[in-house]
């Protein structure tokens, strides 16, 4: 068994002394940081800090500027929660923003808006402990859904989910989410340099170029409670689509290690 899995029962001492309860099974040793990038969502923010399990270590929550009370909110929600302020702009930028401020072994990107089921996230945490680098939220993947995609941007997620697993060897079934968790470490591997929203994908094409361990996550993804998206399905297609096409060039920068296949095949616990 992993050394950062271990069964509660039988480690109720060490347990105590150095891990983290997550299910009445087990627990973890690697501290859990959760990024959440808000640009006004102070109506949205109860929606998402409810779901979020209190075993993680610290909440990251980037300011986009806002000119509501997302800052207030989110401290009243969550005491502890570090705010940072995004100087740039952009869901890159902010998430780039939010990386470099987290202090946990293992990152979990969550939207502010609502959309995300937070309880999901020991699912993401048992991926990576059981092996994974970086654990992949999937809508399409067996177990996966979504409320809140029209058939225009199912279509164009399909196709430019098609074209990465050609060019780069991927087996995605799911391309444009922004639900993801990882070892901090391989922020190191990936070199984001990404300020907009096809940072999600810039992320996924560069894993798998590093070679790194990626494990698909079924997720359901809801509507929107509050506000309006800030996603256009054309125009953000074809800034995902410029993405691939500058990456498909550059070579892998080392060897692809054995890579773990989907949840939905392997018969992992969610």
């Amino acid at each position: 068994m992993s050394s950062f899995l271990r069964p509660a029962a039988d480690q109720e001492g060490l347990v105590a002394a150095h891990y983290r309860p997550v299910t009445t099974h087990f627990a973890i040793a690697p501290p859990v940081s959760v990024v959440i990038p808000a640009m006004n969502e102070a109506e949205n923010l109860p929606y998402v800090f409810k779901t979020l399990p209190e075993w993680i270590h610290e909440v990251v929550l980037v300011d986009g500027n806002s000119t509501d009370d997302t800052i207030e909110v989110a401290r009243e929600l969550w005491p502890d929660v570090k705010v940072v302020q995004q100087l740039g702009k952009g869901k890159g930028d902010a998430l780039i923003t939010g990386f470099a401020a987290c202090t946990g072994d293992i990152i979990v990107m969550v939207d502010a808006d609502g959309s995300a089921d937070g309880s999901e996230i020991v699912s993401y945490v048992s991926a990576l402990v059981g092996g994974a680098d970086f654990a992949k939220g999937s809508r399409f993947a067996n177990g996966g859904g979504t409320d809140d995609m029209t058939p225009i941007r199912k279509l164009g997620n399909r196709v430019l989910c098609s074209i990465v697993n050609h060019k780069f060897g991927a087996r995605y079934t799911d391309l444009c989410y922004g639900y993801n968790a990882f070892w901090r470490h391989c922020l190191d591997d990936i070199a984001l340099d990404c300020a907009g929203f096809e940072v999600e994908t810039l992320m996924n094409i560069r894993v798998v170029k590093a070679g790194l361990r990626v494990q698909e996550i079924p997720s359901h993804e809801f509507v929107r409670i509050h506000g309006a998206s800030n996603l256009r399905a054309v125009r953000d297609g074809l800034r995902v689509l410029k993405v691939i096409l500058q990456e498909r060039g550059t070579r892998r920068r080392r060897p692809q290690r054995p890579a773990i296949a989907p949840a939905a095949n392997r018969g992992e616990v969610s």
